[in-house]
């Protein structure tokens, strides 16, 4: 069965259709402006410092005393042209946003604000290594099926989350826009584990299993914590202006301090929340008010009915579905 090329005929009256939906106030096109960050060479930064955080490990293997300096050499000077471009992009194009004009031009010198940026995070790897390293020790000290660290490093989704926050969360604290936000939602798409650039992390710190895990852009997580899967750290109902709008800036999602354990699928929430030191949040439990330092917080065992054969007068009661 071939196709019936005499549909074609209403190709582009179909064009024509769409076009026409492309109006100036569309909040969703991006036409005659600026170029954007890019999205493929944002996710290409990302690959390339890992490659620079984790030598040996990622795309480029038989790397030795030898040869490691090159490598790294070749990509630092990599990553600062992208960087560069990529941020001087962000960085325009907020100020387009925040000024309201459509035009490019600007006395500022955008290239030049990027390039300092993108320096600066250059000038960060190591501490950023520093504490990737302790977020490794945390992974294997804390899971038992862990057999080495270079386990953590390859497969363990919660890392690659943590890894690809620590880099946005530089950026956020250089200021950059939108690039930040960008890295820790490809991370989202590729382990499941949403952690908002903006929220603030201690060391030593382990996501187990990880799928479901999302941690508001206000939380403060102190040192040696760690989540399960499915755990919720969010915000309450958020606060509006008299015109309606959302307040924003304001502390809106949990602090958990040091050594906290929260099991899955716990949901904690509110920028008053505070979970004390060294507690232990069960499984499953909703918590919107502070709990004080080594606590237990668990819900009351549930009970089970077991049958060894099935009552025709609960044929109904387990017709349900899922």
């Amino acid at each position: 069965m071939s196709s019936d090329f005499r549909l074609k005929e209403q190709l582009p009256e179909l064009t024509e259709q769409i076009v026409a939906t492309y109006t100036p106030d569309d909040a969703i096109n991006h036409l005659g402006h600026c170029p954007l960050p890019s999205y493929t060479a944002v996710v290409e930064i990302l690959l390339d410092l890992k490659d620079v955080l984790y030598p040996g490990y990622r795309r480029k293997t038989g790397l030795h005393a030898g040869n490691v300096r090159y490598h790294v050499g070749s990509l630092i000077d990599s990553l600062h042209d992208q960087l560069t471009t990529q941020i001087a992009r962000a960085l325009r194009h907020e100020h387009r946003v925040q000024k309201n004009h459509m035009d490019c031009e600007s006395d500022i010198d955008f290239e030049a604000k990027g390039q300092a940026m993108a320096i600066e995070l250059l000038k960060r790897i190591p501490e950023l290594r520093r504490i990737l390293a302790t977020d490794v020790q945390a992974a294997y000290d804390g899971d038992p099926a862990c057999q080495t660290s270079d386990e953590v490093v390859f497969c363990y989704p919660g890392f690659e989350a943590i890894t690809v926050y620590r880099i946005a969360h530089q950026l956020v604290k250089l200021h950059v826009p939108f690039i930040p936000r960008m890295m820790t939602e490809w991370a989202h798409k590729q382990t499941g584990i949403d952690i908002h650039p903006g929220a603030t992390i201690g060391d030593h710190f382990f996501i187990d299993h990880g799928t479901g895990v999302v941690i508001g852009e206000t939380c403060v997580i102190g040192r040696g914590v760690k989540l399960y899967q499915g755990v919720t750290l969010g915000a309450l109902s958020f606060k509006t202006d008299d015109d309606g709008h959302l307040i924003r800036g304001t502390k809106r999602h949990p602090t958990i301090e040091d050594g906290v354990v929260v099991y899955a699928n716990a949901t904690i929430l509110g920028g008053k929340t505070t979970i004390g030191r060294d507690s232990v949040i069960g499984s499953s439990v909703w918590i919107t008010k502070s709990v004080g330092p080594r606590t237990t917080v668990l819900l009351e065992k549930p009970q089970l009915r077991v049958r060894s054969g099935q009552n025709d007068e609960l044929a109904d009661e387990l017709n349900f579905q899922i």
